[in-house]
């Protein structure tokens, strides 16, 4: 199934329902709503294995250009095709106002693989991925707002040394959560490969090869103990896999992608689910708790799609040439403004 099938088919259920209802012959009730049954492990486990994708133009807090929290499907085109024009407008031309010529820029357009699609979740096509609070933005609290806001302008002001640039410009860890936890969509590499074994689930993430090993059953080690991406425990609540994670890394507690940020206070607790709902569609569910972050508890909803991948390999620490010029040219700069301060060069 294409992903547009699998969204105007999501959206128009209630219409392909009815159509089908009027060809096809009746059937039972308890035939029409029978229930998804998921796969099992041969350790009997219910089978989360794949590999899944959650590409999608929706992001995790809802962008002002989009004021409403679900599109219809009229609405969804033709906001696609104005994220198709973002795309295409980020390609320097010839054409770029006087101000940007000489700027290389970030990315073009070819090396880009957000999606082309909203997701679509419980059959609505969604703008957002925080549900909860209905406005689809993170519920920071004053003081949760300063740390987020001081955290993130040290790395977009600061570039005395490597140890305060973004974890992804180092290569530690992927950038705007896409290991999570909480997982989120980012402009590439958006693939995951879950395995299963008696006792644990990894999820590799095709960003920097993130693996997180979540084992089921058994408590967090103490406080002291914060690895990346924190520390996960799982288990089973009928045929959803539920993950707790705590304990996580104060180095992660800042985030950014190009469509979102994200601060993630480091005594937060993030339970996240997941639930195959076909054998084509894992549904991803997060909550995040923190008292003094955030004024109140604040959910997620991610649609998974299986893929046929591949998982690429994402050459990071092997081709970092970025880091080292970003700091040589911050030593440039330091050194022109110290000449100027000097009356210049002698």
């Amino acid at each position: 199934m294409t992903e547009l099938t699998r969204v105007l088919s999501a959206c128009g259920l209630v219409m392909a329902l009815t159509a089908a209802a009027a060809q096809a012959p009746a059937q039972s009730p308890a035939a029409a709503a029978a229930p998804y049954h998921v796969p099992r492990t041969s350790f009997g486990d219910p089978d989360l294995q794949g590999l899944w994708t959650n590409a999608s133009i929706t992001t995790l807090e809802r962008p002002a250009w989009l004021a409403k929290p679900v599109l219809t499907p009229e609405e969804a085109v033709k906001a696609e095709a104005q994220y198709k024009k973002w795309l295409s407008d980020n390609d320097k031309t010839a054409d770029a106002p006087e101000s940007e010529k000489g700027d290389p820029g970030g990315y073009n357009s070819f090396w880009l693989d957000p999606g082309t699609k909203f997701g679509v979740v419980r059959g609505e096509i969604r703008t957002s991925w925080i549900v909860d609070p209905p406005n689809g933005h993170i519920p920071y609290s004053a003081a949760g707002g300063r740390d987020a806001m001081a955290t993130g302008m040290r790395q977009f002001r600061d570039f005395s040394g490597p140890e305060v640039r973004s974890l992804g410009e180092r290569c530690i860890v992927g950038y705007g959560s896409t290991g999570g936890p909480p997982m989120l969509n980012v402009l590439y590499n958006n693939n995951y490969q879950i395995v299963q074994s008696p006792g644990y689930v990894v999820i590799v993430v095709e960003m920097n090869h993130d693996a997180r090993i979540i084992r089921l059953g058994g408590q967090h080690p103490p406080d002291s103990i914060r690895p990346w991406m924190g520390d996960s425990v799982g288990h089973w609540e009928g045929d959803t896999l539920v993950v707790e994670t705590t304990n996580l890394n104060p180095g992660q507690r800042f985030t950014a992608d190009v469509r979102h940020r994200i601060y993630l206070a480091p005594n937060s607790k993030v339970t996240e689910r997941f639930t195959r709902v076909s054998d084509h569609d894992i549904l991803y569910e997060f909550k995040v708790e923190e008292p003094t972050a955030y004024t109140q508890t604040w959910r997620g909803e991610i649609p998974m799609h299986a893929t046929k991948g591949p998982m690429y390999e994402y050459a990071c620490h092997e081709g970092n040439y970025s880091l080292p010029g970003i700091l040589a040219g911050a030593r440039a700069e330091e050194k022109t403004a110290a000449l100027a301060a000097a009356g210049g060069p002698k």
